[in-house]
């Protein structure tokens, strides 16, 4: 008798969950058109679960039932408007922009996998977090976190980090599904945490801006991550012999021969680096000024960053004054109506930054449901006359604001790190951080020059991409030259560099194309698909569907996001994005629901679409690379937990918009 694995028994579960239903429910003697968009969308969601191709059945499921409507209609013209739609579809998705994003964030993702800097980072984080229960899981976290930044691959985390993490977390006698658990968890936060093509996609699909998903995505990420991190701390409080903490031997860090001369000047290594600088006996003072330098960069930072918040918290209101600009000649009427192109006009490519809309147009401050809009036009704002004489005075400037309370806090608590960091700044964590300087610091300014520029407004996604791409390129061949020179100084470290830094050319430009190639080909089925499917009527039937159950726009985001999360387990997020999102889309006008906010959700839950079996993609990936005794069943309990995380995760991003709209509303009001 054949026996049939869990993992199959539940997909074949989650098949007949859907082909009985379309069965039973469907009236086969008096097929509608509206019908046929209905068995068109249960028979896609099967063929993709049997494990057809998901671009070239949505195509093939889109032409055949756009076919039968167009037959219904005209046979004769049938095949040819069939055609037609085929090449205004495909073309469609060819002239979109925002895509142009995705192969260059993955080009950057795939050189910076390869820049070799992954596997000190870890080590680095690894012996800062040395005294940190269950510290090994806790920096694989974070590493994840960062690598995310800069990939936004889930495959290339995931299988790097069960490279590198699980063979540590396994030799220090970690338990196999915590150490699996926090491996695929970590690596699955490059679908929410930008530059992620999830968020690319869906902007693309619903017409949101990219920059403004980026911005609202940001606090959510860190907030998953640091409710992974507390589960890993508070489960090693409890249970000390699941993740047991690193020995001695593995926290010792070998100290440079200047380290060794001056401990005698003090074991505070600012204090001793402070007494050597009228000299020390066999200790250059340029080393020493160098590694003074290196121990207040901290201190530098934090109060860069707290002058930067008081220059934005007390910076004057400016009012535009408009005296001298206007014609003289009586009152003018100044047309608000913003010129289609330059803000938020004509037809959105989602790469723009509306500003704020006027009226019920604008959510609600703090929270994603807003009023549907009223359709009043704003009245033309009458001027009065001005002299052409005037002078013109293009801004009027106020005195600064007072210091507001939370930047006192925030003072406080800068203040206090900074002094709990020199308290603690022995010799050994001097040479800690100056190894995550070297292995964060490079990493840390291609994130911020490529997240930065987007955010701040100073460059579309698509630019920024292509100057992430190049500076993964630059970041690759600086690692690799500096590994070979050590070991090989002078013409034969650089004709090492070249030749490896041709073979990462090449395979990352295979990958990137071969990933592209899948992104474009979702489009141009899940275009055809939802034109068809638009044919039919199915849109309309579940529209009319949702609207007659009377959902209040709390209920239907529950519903919607129930959906969704039950679609992650049979499904990989691209296929829910490209197919399901056109559905709920249209919808949530009706229920007022600001897309945007709505967007982070399903970001924030289509995770489980990773973590979740039987498709999971992440365990596979893991299981890959994985040690022979870590069976598949080890990573699904492992997964678990932190898929419990998330829909908790989901619960507080719910109740308080404000962690993912706040920074899109202030940057962009």
């Amino acid at each position: 008798m054949i026996k049939i694995r869990k993992e199959l028994w539940f997909g074949f579960t989650i098949m007949a969950l859907i082909v009985v239903p379309v069965i039973v429910l469907t009236p086969w003697t008096n097929l509608t058109n509206g019908s046929l968009g209905l068995l068109m969308l249960g028979l896609v969601v099967v063929a993709i679960m049997l494990g057809f191709p998901t671009a070239f059945t949505l195509m093939g499921m889109g032409v055949l039932f756009a076919w039968l409507y167009y037959r219904s209609v005209d046979p004769d013209l049938a095949v040819r408007q069939v055609l037609d739609l085929m090449v205004q579809r495909a073309y469609g998705v060819m002239s979109n922009d925002v895509l142009i994003a995705v192969p260059l964030f993955v080009f950057m993702g795939y050189l910076v996998e390869r820049a070799a800097l992954i596997e000190k980072l870890f080590k680095s984080l690894h012996l800062s977090m040395a005294r940190v229960p269950g510290s090994l899981a806790v920096a694989t976290i974070v590493t994840c976190a960062i690598f995310a930044t800069a990939t936004g691959i889930v495959g290339a985390v995931v299988t790097l980090m069960g490279l590198l993490a699980m063979p540590a977390m396994l030799r220090a006698g970690y338990n196999t599904k915590i150490a699996a658990g926090a491996i695929t968890a970590g690596g699955c936060l490059g679908i929410l945490i930008p530059p992620s093509v999830l968020l690319i996609v869906y902007g693309a699909t619903a017409g949101v801006s990219v920059v403004q998903l980026y911005a609202g995505a940001f606090f959510p990420g860190i907030m998953l991550a640091g409710l992974y991190v507390g589960y890993v701390i508070v489960l090693a409080l409890i249970k000390p012999s699941w993740m047991p903490p690193l020995p001695e031997k593995e926290r010792f860090v070998a100290l440079p021969a200047f380290a060794e001369a001056l401990q005698a000047r003090g074991r505070n290594a600012l204090v001793g680096l402070g007494r050597a600088l009228g000299g020390a006996p066999g200790v250059p003072s340029r080393t020493v000024l160098a590694q003074l330098f290196i121990s207040l960069l901290p201190a530098l930072a934090i109060i860069g960053i707290l002058a930067l918040f008081y220059n934005t918290a007390t910076a004057p209101v400016q009012q535009a004054n408009t005296a001298g600009l206007v014609q003289a000649g009586g009152d003018v009427a100044v047309d608000v109506k913003e010129e289609t192109g330059l803000v938020g006009g004509g037809e959105s490519t989602g790469l723009q930054e509306p500003p704020a809309e006027a009226g019920g147009d604008k959510p609600a401050e703090g929270t994603g449901l807003q009023e549907p809009p009223t359709g009043k036009v704003q009245e033309p704002v009458a001027v009065p006359a001005q002299s052409a004489a005037a002078p013109a005075v293009p801004l009027a400037t106020a005195e600064r604001l007072p210091v507001p309370i939370w930047y006192w806090v925030m003072f406080a608590i800068g203040a206090a790190g900074m002094a709990l960091i020199y308290w603690l700044w022995s010799w050994q964590r001097l040479e800690i951080f100056k190894m995550l300087l070297g292995s964060f610091f490079p990493l840390a300014v291609l994130i911020l020059s490529v997240l930065g520029s987007i955010v701040m407004g100073l460059a579309t996604p698509t630019e920024a991409a292509a100057v992430g791409a190049f500076g993964g390129l630059w970041l690759a061949a600086a690692y690799r030259f500096i590994a070979h020179y050590r070991g090989n100084p002078g013409v034969g470290a650089v004709g090492t560099t070249v030749r490896e830094l041709g073979t990462i050319l090449k395979e990352s430009s295979f990958l990137t194309a071969k990933t592209s190639a899948m992104v474009c080909w979702l489009f141009v089925g899940s275009a055809i698909f939802s034109a068809a499917f638009a044919l039919l009527g199915g849109q309309e039937i579940i529209e009319h569907w949702v609207l007659s159950l009377g959902l209040t726009p709390l209920q239907f985001m529950i519903l919607a996001q129930c959906i969704i999360f039950i679609l992650g387990w049979p499904l990989e997020w691209t296929e829910i994005i490209v197919i399901f999102m056109p559905i709920f889309i249209p919808l949530l006008p009706k229920f007022g629901i600001d897309p945007l906010f709505f967007g982070l959700l399903v970001a924030l839950n289509l995770q489980t679409a990773f973590l979740s079996p039987p498709v999971a993609m992440a365990a596979f990936y893991l299981k890959g690379v994985a040690p022979r005794h870590v069976t598949l069943n080890q990573i699904f309990l492992g997964m678990m937990p932190f898929m419990v995380i998330q829909v908790i995760a989901l619960i507080l991003l719910y109740m308080f918009p404000g962690i993912g709209l706040w920074l899109p509303q202030t940057l962009y009001k």
